[in-house]
């Protein structure tokens, strides 16, 4: 537990420092270190509450939320989140939606890490349409199934398609966490029942204390080590390392059954 709460400090302190909550990541630590796949999604969406509700109250300080924009976005991810918290998938199934967003987010994240034209957008930023709020939704039950916020997937998308400027978009993708998170903790409480099972998701509280010390480091250091670009990419590898990984376990279960 401790080398463990140790990595979830680093990543909470990356992810903060760039708008995003790290549950992806979490979720790939616990399922690495061979932690309950039916607990872990509590597990992490509860880090990613820790992290995700400092970098909202961090950005609503400072008049960076478009809640007028960025609400919409959650009409329908909200809800379906918590129907994915709700969702009994098989193990193996749970690895490879895990190892193959995980890809996903990755790839989004370098191509988001070239500079767009965030001055145009924020200069001349756009309600949430149909399609944003259509893959707000999927993203939302991805979130709760596999327990990520989907801010990691949202922030990627918004700034490609110039949605707003890149503080506004990172104060919309951490309301988005924050959101997704609790809707999908609620799904996995409703899904696990039991005190028992609850009672061995509530063994790994120290994790909380550490997320808590990192994320807090983060939000505050924002990109004073690194360029905003520089952290994104090295984000953006580490998730593809950790995504490989997974799908590589995903290969080997689908061999072994």
């Amino acid at each position: 537990m401790p080398g463990l709460a140790i990595l979830f400090a680093l990543t909470a302190l990356i992810y903060a420092s760039v708008g995003f909550g790290g549950g992806s990541t979490y979720t790939a630590l616990l399922v690495l270190s061979s932690t309950d796949y039916q607990i872990l999604p509590l597990i992490s969406l509860a880090c990613n509450l820790v992290v995700a509700s400092g970098g909202v109250w961090r950005f609503a300080q400072a008049g960076e939320i478009p809640w007028g924009r960025a609400l919409p976005l959650c009409a329908l991810s909200v809800p379906l989140a918590w129907v994915g918290g709700t969702l009994k998938v098989p193990e193996a199934l749970f690895i490879g939606l895990l190892g193959a967003s995980l890809f996903a987010a990755g790839l989004l994240l370098l191509l988001s890490g070239q500079k767009t034209a965030q001055s145009e957008a924020a200069e001349n930023p756009r309600r949430a349409g149909g399609r944003e709020i259509a893959i707000g939704g999927g993203l939302g039950l991805l979130s709760g199934v596999v327990g990520i916020g989907g801010g990691i997937f949202l922030a990627p998308i918004l700034h490609l398609t110039r949605w707003a400027g890149a503080r506004a978009v990172a104060g919309t993708a951490a309301l988005f966490i924050l959101l997704n998170s609790i809707a999908g903790m609620l799904g996995q409480v409703t899904k696990l029942g039991g005190e028992a099972r609850l009672g061995d998701a509530a063994a790994y509280w120290p994790l909380l204390l550490a997320v808590l010390v990192g994320g807090q480091i983060g939000s505050r250091l924002g990109v004073a080590i690194l360029p905003e670009i520089w952290l994104r990419r090295l984000t953006a590898l580490l998730v593809l390392a950790v995504a490989v990984r997974l799908l590589l376990r995903f290969f080997n279960l689908l061999g072994g059954s």
